[in-house]
């Protein structure tokens, strides 16, 4: 934390433009000795923070490196918390790479993955949660994961967890003065009634938050969407019109595919991950009854299943299958989509098929025709809730966790108070259940755990 830091801070490689960040205690000298502002400039150490200056960076023999644009962040008054200087440079890999030389050899030291963002909540600028929410902002790739990120990096969930925090600290102290006064029975602070009432409220916010996971999982790494059916059903021809590439290879031989196949594509602002599963039917080789076993454990794992049949022989595959499929599909979104409508097949199996499915699609996946129709009907039972700045979503595994156990500490705390447990032991739970929520934002979290998330980090933030 004593040490001036750099990294380049934009994407690797060539660009039209690049952005070196220096942070620390003397990232306005150190950068004073390689700039020369141009003009009548002042130098950097005596701008005002949120100010540009033009100017040129030059190497030890005074020859002009690159022209720049340089921004000063005066410190507490930046993304660090500490003095900041960015350049702006052009993006040559040349030019880069020898600001950054300039920069260390004047005392500067290479940045870690995530260091700034990791100073930044050293020097509460922001707390655990945001801090990760900067990577989750990075990392997005559809509306729904920038919506998620953009309101827990602002301090929505911050601020639901630290209304927990305090109902639960009034809890704690409620119960602490009961011990404390323990031997004057006349006192009284808190009935039983009321101290199971507030608990009441604490377990149902953590466990919505808690439940949120699901979906925000869901939404953060892509909705999984199993294809199913039997072989030469146009499984994988479906998945190429999807991905509106050439994933999986088509062939008229049946049981080409073999193995799961599966890739992602962002539809109306939702990521789905889609799988490409082995034609199912009976078989004598080894290699392909393994696929089709792999099918059955995709299906148990998807949210949205896609029954592909072909139009030609519906009421025969429906037939066959419908006793192995809808078993597993049971709690899931199952959409029945008959491909092949261009061959004109007789769609009578639908009205004799006593299936209990309510989205059923005609389609041609070799002629793309119905594909729109087919990627509504996914978002529609996507089911994702709303996503607004009020709506906190938790996407994280860590967070989960430490929810999971909060959870359960919380419900600990109701069963203590509802069966007229000791004090002691139920204040125990409760500052349990306070540690749990307190890791999230890392109010007590080690050096190993913010070693671990900011090693995740690009360089350069």
């Amino acid at each position: 934390m004593n040490e001036t830091i750099c990294a380049i801070s934009t994407a690797p490689g060539t660009g039209g433009i690049a952005v070196i960040r220096v942070s620390g205690a003397d990232a306005l000298a150190i950068c004073d000795r390689v700039f020369r502002p141009h003009g009548e400039g002042k130098r950097l150490a005596s701008r005002k923070g949120y100010t540009l200056t033009y100017g040129t960076v030059v190497d030890d023999s005074g020859e002009m490196v690159d022209e720049v644009v340089a921004a000063v962040f005066r410190a507490p008054r930046s993304f660090t918390g500490e003095d900041t200087v960015e350049f702006t440079c052009h993006g040559s890999i040349y030019i880069q790479q020898t600001i950054l030389r300039l920069l260390i050899a004047q005392g500067c030291r290479m940045a870690g993955p995530g260091e700034f963002t990791q100073r930044s909540f050293l020097n509460g600028k922001m707390d655990l949660s945001q801090a990760e929410a900067v990577a989750d902002l990075i990392a997005s790739t559809s509306a729904g994961q920038h919506r998620l990120a953009m309101n827990q990096m602002r301090g929505g969930f911050s601020q639901e967890l630290k209304a927990l925090r305090e109902q639960l600290l009034h809890l704690t102290s409620l119960m602490e003065l009961e011990l404390d006064f323990a031997d004057h029975e006349e006192l009284e602070f808190a009935d039983r009634k009321e101290l199971e009432e507030i608990a009441s409220r604490i377990e149902r916010t953590i466990s919505r938050l808690a439940q949120s996971f699901k979906a925000g999982n869901a939404i953060k790494n892509g909705i999984p969407v199993a294809i199913i059916g039997e072989t030469n059903a146009g499984k994988s021809t479906l998945l190429n019109a999807l991905l509106n590439e050439e994933k999986a290879i088509v062939s008229d031989i049946h049981g080409t595919t073999r193995d799961v196949i599966e890739d992602t594509v962002n539809i109306q602002g939702v990521l789905f991950r889609f799988i490409d599963t082995a034609g199912i039917r009976e078989t004598c080789d080894t290699i392909e009854a393994l696929g089709i076993e792999r099918s059955f454990r995709t299906i148990e794992r998807a949210d949205i299943v896609l029954w592909l049949v072909d139009q030609t022989e519906a009421d025969k595959q429906i037939a066959a299958l419908s006793g192995k499929v809808l078993p597993l599909c049971e709690g899931k979104q199952l959409i029945l989509v008959l491909n092949k409508s261009d061959l004109n097949a007789s769609k009578s199996s639908i009205v004799n098929c006593q299936l209990s499915i309510n989205k059923v699609l005609s389609i041609s996946a070799k002629h793309k025709e119905g594909i729109d129709q087919l990627q509504s009907l996914l978002v529609e039972a996507a089911h994702l809730p709303a996503l607004s700045s009020s709506n906190v979503i938790v996407t994280n595994l860590r967070h989960y966790e430490a929810l999971s156990r909060a959870l359960e500490a919380i419900r600990r705390v109701q069963e203590g108070l509802s069966s007229g447990l000791s004090g002691d032991f139920i204040s125990q739970d409760l500052r349990e259940c306070i540690f749990h929520l307190s890791d999230i934002v890392g109010e007590v979290t080690t050096d190993m755990v913010l070693q671990s998330i900011f090693t995740h980090f690009c360089v350069g933030k």
